[in-house]
This record gives structure tokens, sequence and C-alpha cells, in this order.
């Protein structure tokens, strides 16, 4: 089966990005989940529905992880895996879930925070920053990447 280039790129970036929103799923479930019990996925219930509600989140991380791990395992075996690019698309990928998940689970949905009975002003403002720092990180990374790869198949003089 031949993949054309488009297809290639489009394969390497949302492997990059389920990759990066599996891998900040995970680590947020775990650690504030499940080691530190500040919140659940969802706390408008009770804890029951809170902890079916981890385990759907869970879920999530672990087939968006898995699923990108099967594309990388394609574009490997057909010599087209571009890591930088995909790094560059797992950062973003990190940071766009953290986001929303800081604006729109936390702020707009009021679904969980971050930690309760404490002033939450400063987790939130780390929490959105590290997420906006990801973001254009994964930006930055992914525009060199494009850059070298045009050099490197000469459209583009350097």
């Amino acid at each position: 089966m031949r993949t054309n280039k488009r297809t290639i790129d489009s394969m390497n970036f949302w492997s990059g990005i389920l990759f990066g929103l599996g891998a900040v799923a995970f680590l947020d479930e775990a650690i504030f989940h499940q080691l530190l019990h500040w919140h659940h996925f969802y706390d408008l219930s009770t804890t029951s529905v809170g902890l079916i509600s981890d385990g759907l989140f869970h879920a999530f991380s672990w087939f968006a992880t898995v699923g990108s791990l099967f594309m990388v395992a394609y574009l490997r075996k057909q010599k087209a895996w571009k890591k930088r690019r995909w790094f560059g698309s797992y950062m973003l990928g990190a940071g766009v879930f953290n986001l929303y998940d800081g604006i729109i689970q936390h702020k707009i949905m009021r679904i969980h925070q971050i930690r309760y009975n404490v002033e939450t002003f400063y987790y939130d403002l780390i929490w959105n920053v590290l997420a906006a720092a990801l973001i254009i990180i994964g930006l930055v990374v992914i525009r060199k990447a494009k850059k070298a790869e045009r050099v490197s198949e000469g459209q583009v003089a350097t």
C-alpha cells in the first residue's frame, strides 16, 4: 500500500496529538485523581460517580495513547515517522489538553477544580501558563521541523 505525503504528514501530526492528549490525561488522572486525591473527573455528584468518571477518563487516555502508538508503528514500518514533527505535535496535544481542562472543565463547566478547600488562583495560573507554554513549544517545534523537512527535500534554499 502506497501512502501519499499529505497522509503521512497528517498521521505524524495526529499520532503526536493523540499521544500528547493521552499521556497528559494519564498523568493527570494518576497524579491528581489517584495519588493526591485532589479531585475526580466529575465532582458534581457522589464519590461513586466520581470514581466511575475517573475510570472512563483513564480508559480514554489509554485508547488515545495506544491508538497513537499503532499509528507510529505504521509510520515506522513505512519509514515515514518524522520524529521532530511528531514531538512538536505531542507537545501541542499535551498543552491543548491542559488548557482545555484548565479553562473549560475547571472554570466554565466547573465539573471539577484542581484542588478544593484552598485558594485556587495560583494552581490555575500555573496550570494554564504551563499549558500555554506547551502549546507554544509544540507550535515552534512543528514549524522548525516542517522548515527542516523542506530544506532537506530541496524545496527551500538554506
